[in-house]
């Protein structure tokens, strides 16, 4: 008798094993997953079609997906039209005329601030891989025009003696037939020149790039960067002289390449 019911019991016990479904626990794919640090503080390194500059970010890590970040950038803007040139004048046995960029009015320096977000596009290489991703930014700037001088030829005669005088000059509208002539010009004049007569004008930036991260959590950040980049300002910025041939503009577009590097923090 115990015998079959024992026989009874243990093909109950089969049958159950048999039309049971096993159960795995639904995985949560949380978007903090990989953080292990909460801050990144690094600096650039930009190259632009126009320019350079050196930067840094403040950032805070809000997911594995997203990191928002503050930014500060000082870099110099030139002129596409800007050529480097010397005349190699021997004026005297004691002067020797420096390199100049004919028909430049001012020296353009920029100090651009901004709050951006960088997105990653991939869920790969939390460690020793590379991510890649996106960022958008905006914020002022600030143009700081510093006037270019020149050394220009002056003739003039004393005691029946004919005689050359050099001249740092900046551009004036009373020097311009001077300024502008090409014949007139010695070379560049020194560089210490203009500091004292900077002038200032406001105007916005933004930003917008592809970035390819070293491991996008590790503790040192490294990585590059390429977008386009654009200034815009309340007024036209004359780095050159206005000519019937030449007309500046309020605003600049430029595709840049940038190397990030720097450390996290919890």
């Amino acid at each position: 008798m115990y015998k079959i019911l024992f026989q009874i019991f243990m093909l109950h016990l089969a049958m159950l094993c048999i039309g049971q479904k096993s159960f795995q626990p639904k995985q949560v794919d949380f978007e903090w997953k990989g953080i292990v640090y909460r801050k990144e503080y690094t600096g650039n390194i930009n190259l632009h079609t126009n320019g350079y500059s050196l930067a840094f970010n403040s950032g805070k890590i809000k997911t594995y997906y997203k990191t928002s970040y503050y930014h500060v950038e000082l870099g110099y803007m030139s002129d596409p039209r800007e050529q480097k040139q010397n005349r190699n004048i021997p004026i005297s046995f004691t002067k020797i005329s420096q390199s100049f960029k004919f028909g430049k009015q001012n020296s353009m320096y920029v100090l651009r601030a901004g709050k951006g977000v960088k997105k990653l596009l991939t869920d790969k290489a939390k460690r020793r891989g590379v991510a890649v991703g996106y960022d958008y930014e905006v914020g002022p700037a600030i143009a700081f025009l510093r006037p270019y001088y020149l050394e220009l030829i002056y003739n003039f005669e004393q005691d029946g003696r004919f005689y050359n005088e050099l001249r740092s000059e900046k551009y004036t509208i009373e020097n311009a037939g001077k300024f502008l002539d090409y014949n007139s010009v010695f070379g560049g004049a020194p560089g210490n020149l203009g500091w004292s007569e900077l002038g200032i004008v406001p105007g916005i930036q933004g930003k917008l790039g592809l970035f390819f991260s070293l491991g996008a959590f590790e503790e040192y950040a490294k990585s590059l960067e390429i977008g386009i980049m654009g200034d815009l300002f309340i007024r036209k910025i004359p780095i050159m002289v206005e000519t019937q041939a030449i007309s500046n503009k309020p605003y600049f577009l430029n595709f840049y390449a940038t190397f990030e590097f720097g450390k996290r923090k919890n």
